[in-house]
C-alpha cells in the first residue's frame, strides 16, 4: 500500500467510524508502523486541513465534527498517475494555445503540485517528456482572449475580417457560438448577422474584434452540428455529395484506421485496396487532402470531384514540364 492509498484509506476509516479508532487498529488496516501512522496523520493535518483529533479518554483518533459537517478530502483526489495525466493535459493546452486559461488553471496547478509533493512525486518531469509538434500553424492573433470572453459572456462581436481567397476585407457583426481548434489553427464558429447564416472565421485573419453590448443570438447545438460538422472539413456547409475514394493496398493500412469524418463509411476490397466514402459540401479542402496521396488514391465519384482533382494534377504537371528556374 503506497502513501496515497494509506491516506485515502485512513480518511475512509475515520469517516465510517462511530467511535475513536485506536492507533493499533490503524497500523493493521494501513499495514504500517506506529511512526508511519503518526506521519500520515500529521501530513493530513498540515497539507489537507484534516481535523483529526486524538481522544485521550477513549484512546483513539476521530474527525472533529464540532461544526456539524463531515470532513471530505479537499477538491478532487487523485493518485499519482491521474495527477500526471492532468499535468499532461495542461501541457497540451499550453502548447496548443499559450496563455489560454492561465489565470483559471494556475490555482489547479498549485494544488496538483501540492498533492504530488505529498505523494513524493513531481510534476517537473512530465513537461520534459511530452513532445508536441505543430505543422503549418498560423499565429492566432491578438484577439483570442477578447473573442473567448465575448463567447463566454454571450456578447456579439464586431469583426474586421480579411478574406484570403478574395484578398478583401469586410466588417461583420456576429454572434459567437464556439471556438474550434482544427489542424493546429483556431477558428470561430459564429452566426453572421450580415449573411444571416452560420459562418466560420479563421482567428489569424481577424484584424479587429470588439465586443458589443447586444446579447449574442444563440444557435441550437443540433443546428450547429448539422451545419458545421455534417460535411467534410472546417468550412463544411451542408453535405451535398458523397466522395468515393479508393486507396492502394499500401496506403490502405493507414487510411483504414483514420477518421476523416464522423459519418464516413469504408471497407477493404478483395485485392487489399480500401474504399472510403465521405460526405462533403465545399470540395476545396477535400481536394487538397486527396492530392497529398498522389497516385495512391483514385476518386471514383462524383465526376465533378474527379474532374477537380484531375485539373489540379494537370496544372501541377504543367509547372514541372517547364525548365527549372535559375537559383
Amino acid at each position: 500500500m503506497d502513501r496515497f492509498d494509506r491516506i485515502f484509506e485512513l480518511n475512509r476509516i475515520l469517516q465510517a467510524a462511530r467511535r475513536p479508532v485506536p492507533r493499533r487498529r490503524l497500523e493493521e488496516a494501513l499495514e504500517c508502523s506506529r511512526a508511519t501512522v503518526k506521519r500520515l496523520i500529521e501530513d493530513m493535518r498540515l497539507y489537507l486541513n484534516a481535523p483529526i483529533r486524538y481522544d485521550r479518554g477513549r484512546g483513539g483518533y476521530r474527525y472533529d465534527q464540532s461544526e456539524g459537517t463531515m470532513y471530505e478530502l479537499p477538491g478532487l483526489w487523485f493518485n499519482p498517475s491521474e495527477l500526471h495525466a492532468l499535468v499532461s493535459v495542461q501541457q497540451l493546452l499550453a502548447r496548443v494555445q499559450p496563455g489560454l486559461l492561465d489565470t483559471h488553471l494556475r490555482p489547479l496547478q498549485r494544488r496538483i503540485d501540492e498533492l504530488l509533493r505529498l505523494q513524493h512525486a513531481s510534476s517537473d518531469e512530465v513537461p520534459r517528456r511530452i513532445r508536441i509538434l505543430q505543422a503549418a500553424a498560423r499565429p492566432t492573433g491578438p484577439f483570442f482572449q477578447s473573442i473567448a470572453g465575448a463567447l463566454a459572456q454571450r456578447q456579439r462581436l464586431r469583426l474586421r475580417y480579411y478574406n484570403r481567397a478574395s484578398d478583401a476585407q469586410s466588417e461583420r457583426v456576429v454572434s459567437p457560438q464556439r471556438l474550434t481548434h482544427y489542424r493546429d489553427n483556431w477558428y470561430l464558429d459564429a452566426w453572421c448577422h450580415l449573411r444571416e447564416a452560420l459562418r466560420t472565421f479563421a482567428l489569424d485573419a481577424i484584424e479587429e474584434a470588439q465586443a458589443l453590448s447586444e446579447p449574442a443570438q444563440d444557435v441550437a447545438d443540433a443546428a450547429l452540428e448539422e451545419h458545421l460538422s455534417a460535411a467534410y472539413g472546417i468550412f463544411a456547409g451542408t453535405p451535398e455529395q458523397i466522395a468515393v475514394l479508393r486507396f492502394s493496398p499500401e496506403r490502405a493500412r493507414w487510411v483504414s484506421r483514420e477518421r476523416w469524418h464522423s459519418r464516413q463509411e469504408g471497407h477493404f476490397l478483395p485485392d487489399g485496396r480500401y474504399e472510403l466514402r465521405v460526405p462533403y459540401g465545399n470540395p476545396l479542402e477535400l481536394v487538397m487532402d486527396i492530392l497529398r496521396y498522389g497516385p495512391e488514391v483514385e476518386v471514383l465519384a462524383p465526376n465533378s470531384l474527379r474532374s477537380s482533382v484531375r485539373e489540379r494534377l494537370e496544372q501541377t504537371l504543367a509547372v514541372y514540364r517547364e525548365s527549372p528556374p535559375t537559383i
